[in-house]
């Protein structure tokens, strides 16, 4: 993001994750084979998508790995030589990756880029108060939403290989009905939770896409940054909600730190009240490679069994 303020803390994330949840700096030990696109993808579900609608087309350059937080990420040199050579860069946008926005810029001067949120239409995007304006970049919690970018993957990597548009846009329109079946597995298994329960807490606002497409009310501990740690008065606050509404659950993020969670739970028992963390889900990053949730499919179908079973009430306490 462009941000030179505060608000810059917001949206720091340089999210360069590997396709598949490659480790940081690293590359997917593969051989070269003529024809092949070298590509560089920053987040991991940028890279997922490429990956899907290129197949056999293209290599995904890993830039940064699972669990690492994307919002107090620093490229290396590295990175930046592995974008200067890449046949095409793919990233998220809508200042998503804040500090490397003007290195991208400056590469797409003479390498294809692609920002794929920026695809979107933009009465789609939301933007909270707290972003002074800018929309929220998280638009992959809303899979419908996000099951709109292969399309303009497929196009890209066409305008670049022609030879084989048939191939980018026939994987792109089946990885399209596969996100679109997500989407509506979704709906249904959010659907159980109990009105009452469903609301949605976690350490940072990252969940707003989330929230709106599948009826969740989200609440962050942290608000929009993980750069800062919770007040007082943040735990203070979430223990009251929580008490009050009889909330079973809230959850901690594999790519932020648990400490504001683990604050609110001393909080809430310190009250009385029975609450447990209903497991890890992802946020801006990935899985590990060999998880099922290394792939955007598998993390998105991981957060909401988990989402549901915790919000539901399924999750044992761990006194019990």
């Amino acid at each position: 993001m462009r941000l030179r303020s505060r608000v810059s803390l917001v949206l720091l994330p340089i999210a360069l994750i590997c396709l598949c949840g490659c480790g940081g700096g690293s590359e997917r030990a593969a051989k070269e084979s003529p024809g092949v696109l070298k590509i560089v993808a920053t987040t991991g579900q940028v890279g997922d998508v490429v990956g899907r609608v290129g197949g056999d087309r293209v290599r995904v350059t890993a830039l940064m790995g699972p669990g690492i937080d994307p919002h107090l990420y620093k490229a290396s040199a590295g990175d930046v030589e592995r974008l200067r050579t890449a046949d095409a860069i793919f990233y998220n946008g809508l200042h998503l990756e804040t500090k490397m926005g003007d290195v991208i810029e400056r590469m797409g001067a003479r390498t294809p880029t692609l920002a794929l949120a920026e695809t979107l239409p933009g009465d789609a995007l939301i933007s909270p108060p707290e972003f002074e304006g800018l929309p929220d970049p998280h638009v992959w919690f809303d899979v419908e939403l996000w099951s709109r970018t292969p399309a303009a993957v497929a196009e890209t990597l066409a305008r670049i290989d022609p030879q084989h548009a048939r191939e980018y846009r026939t994987r792109a329109a089946d990885y399209t009905r596969e996100l679109e079946a997500l989407h509506a597995y979704a709906l249904e298994t959010f659907s159980t939770i109990p009105e009452t329960q469903r609301v949605l807490i976690t350490a940072h606002d990252a969940f707003n896409y989330l929230g709106r497409a599948y009826g969740l009310e989200v609440r962050g501990v942290q608000g929009i940054s993980t750069s800062t740690e919770a007040g007082t008065g943040d735990i203070q606050d979430m223990a009251t909600l929580i008490v009050e509404r009889r909330i079973p659950a809230f959850f901690v993020e594999t790519s932020v730190s648990p400490r504001s969670i683990e604050a609110v739970r001393q909080a809430v028992l310190a009250r009385g009240f029975a609450v447990v963390i209903g497991g890890d889900i992802y946020s801006d990053a990935l899985g590990d490679a060999d998880s099922p949730a290394g792939t955007y499919p598998g993390m998105v179908r991981h957060n909401v069994d988990t989402i549901t079973a915790a919000l539901r009430g399924e999750v044992a306490h761990d006194d019990e």
